[in-house]
């Protein structure tokens, strides 16, 4: 065995280049907040801070090229944990949305029976007059379903449920 079948193959060199360029390309989009918590190298930020600037097609192309290529200059994991991170943490608030809403739905739907179901899996519970609201929103989002009128109860349920569901 030579040292040249140890080497990657050109493919795979340039299936690493391809995802450090998207990685490149994904700082680009991050909001400024979680962009300056990144330790990035000055010369990387300095790129990515510039391609946030540039609107011309062209322009930003070669702006992404030349990130993917100071991108391979430096270790890239620690940015690719942080992005990970944040991708999973976005799932989580996408999921507990969707709970939510489908919660919101059979409530209404259901009625009573469900907003108790909804309330014992709820960990610390529901305090009484919570409770009462949380059914009296039911009652009028159902009315307001029945009567093809805007959703304003439904919209307060649902936010009243964000409120009492667990993280």
């Amino acid at each position: 065995m030579t040292d040249e079948d140890e080497l990657p193959s050109k493919s795979e060199r340039k299936r690493q280049s391809d995802d450090l360029q998207a990685l490149g390309e994904a700082l680009i989009d991050l909001p400024d907040n979680e962009f300056d918590a990144l330790p990035l190298p000055e010369f990387l930020r300095d790129a990515v801070l510039l391609a946030r600037r540039i609107t011309a097609h062209g322009g930003l192309y070669r702006q992404k090229q030349y990130i993917g290529k100071l991108m391979r200059k430096i270790d890239a994991e620690p940015i690719r944990v942080a992005l990970d991170t944040r991708r999973d943490r976005e799932r989580l608030t996408t999921l507990r949305f969707r709970r939510l809403e489908q919660w919101r739905d059979r409530i209404i739907r259901e009625g009573r029976p469900a907003l108790d179901q909804f309330v014992s899996e709820c960990e610390g519970g529901i305090a009484p007059p919570a409770l009462a609201e949380l059914a009296a929103l039911t009652d009028q989002a159902g009315k307001e379903q029945r009567e093809k009128l805007p959703p304003h109860a439904s919209r307060e349920l649902f936010r009243k449920l964000r409120e009492a569901m667990p993280i």
